[in-house]
This record gives structure tokens, sequence and C-alpha cells, in this order.
């Protein structure tokens, strides 16, 4: 199908969601990819990850740009050349990216599953969020924590940042789709923006440093 969904977070920032259903061939009709992305996607076994990489170009087209405008760094971290701020995300059937000229952001769509119930203390104290009336409930709020921290990995891309030690989401209410969060490494503090929405069982949540942040 097109593009699944497209959220206007600001007049500068967009989001576009793809849901993949198409077969590989149709996906890759006009898609002409650098060498650096054509190897990734060759040493890719899984057809299911080459139609995500392929939707994730479609994505880009939406926004206005080809592969051949994208560069990594050494930290795997994704840069447009002309200096506009890019994240990415896939999982599953679902991919995802978010575009922003003025911020600086990071985008994680999960899939939600009672899994994470279990690593939950891993990234996160979970005491915070013993308050909810059931376990969906708190499975649900856990992968809303946990994409925010992945969104904010994916911002501050530093070797040796922790989830549980390093990265604090302020606790929040599903009916506020938002919150902050705080990173807090090497001495410097750096704040964020954090919003999310959920859709057939999955969870995008997206943030965006704040200015002066």
């Amino acid at each position: 199908m097109p593009i699944y969904k497209t959220i206007t977070v600001s007049p500068t920032t967009k989001v576009y969601i793809w849901k993949v259903t198409e077969p590989e061939a149709e996906l890759a009709k006009g898609v002409e990819l650098t060498t650096h992305c054509q190897n990734r996607m060759d040493g890719m076994k899984s057809e299911a990850h080459r139609r995500a990489f392929l939707s994730i170009r479609h994505l880009m087209a939406k926004a206005g740009y080809v592969d051949h405008d994208l560069y990594y760094d050494d930290f795997g971290k994704p840069h447009l050349k002309d200096g506009k701020f890019i994240s990415i995300t896939h999982s599953h059937n679902f991919t995802g990216i978010i575009i922003s000229e003025t911020d600086e952001v990071g985008i994680d769509i999960e899939m939600q599953r009672d899994k994470i119930l279990k690593i939950a203390h891993k990234f996160t104290p979970i005491q915070e969020y013993k308050t909810l009336a059931n376990s969906e409930a708190l499975m649900r709020k856990l992968t809303i924590v946990w994409g925010a921290k992945e969104s904010l990995y994916k911002i501050y891309a530093r070797q040796g940042l922790s989830f549980l030690r390093h990265i604090n989401v302020i606790d929040f209410s599903f009916e506020d789709t938002r919150t902050v969060a705080e990173i807090l490494y090497e001495g410097k503090r750096s704040h964020y923006e954090i919003e999310f929405i959920e859709f057939e069982g999955f969870t995008c949540v997206y943030a965006l440093k704040m200015m002066g942040g």
C-alpha cells in the first residue's frame, strides 16, 4: 500500500510511516541505491528486511529525497547532505522516518509484546510505573518508554550511553500522547520532547531535541 500515515509535528518537522505490503519487485521500481546501500541490501538474507529497506526509500521520496541524499557517519547514524535532520526505523511490516529542518530528531517503531515486562528492569526503574491498572497497560507504557529511549539514543549516538543510567523519561498518561525526557551523560544534560502514537499493535515514538536543551 502507499504511505500509511503522515504526521506534521511542526511547520519544520514531519513523520512518514509506511505499512509494507508490496512484493520486493514492486518496491524496487524507481529506487536507485548508492553503492553503500546496495551493498547493505545485497547482504540482507531476509526478504522482509529488503522490503523494509526499499520502503524507507519511498518514504524519503515523499519528503523529496533520494538515496543519494543520505549518508551515514561512523556511528551508523543517517544524515542528509542538505543539513536537515533525519532518523529511520523499521519493525516487522512498518517503517518510518522523521525529517526536521530545525531540530535533531529520533524515531522508533516497536511491536507491543509482553516480553518487555521481563526486560524492563534493564532499561528503566520499573517501580515508577507500578501504579498501572493491568499488565496490558504496563506493557503499552513500557513500550513507549523503550521507544523514547531508542529515539534518544539515535539522536545522541554515543558509545557507552546507558538506557537505564543516563536517559530519564518523565512519567506520562496515555491521553497526553507526549512527555519530556533528559539525558545526563559525562556531566552534560540535554532535554527532549517525546511524542507517541499507537496503531495495529505497534507503538511509534519520536523525539526532538529542545532548543537550548
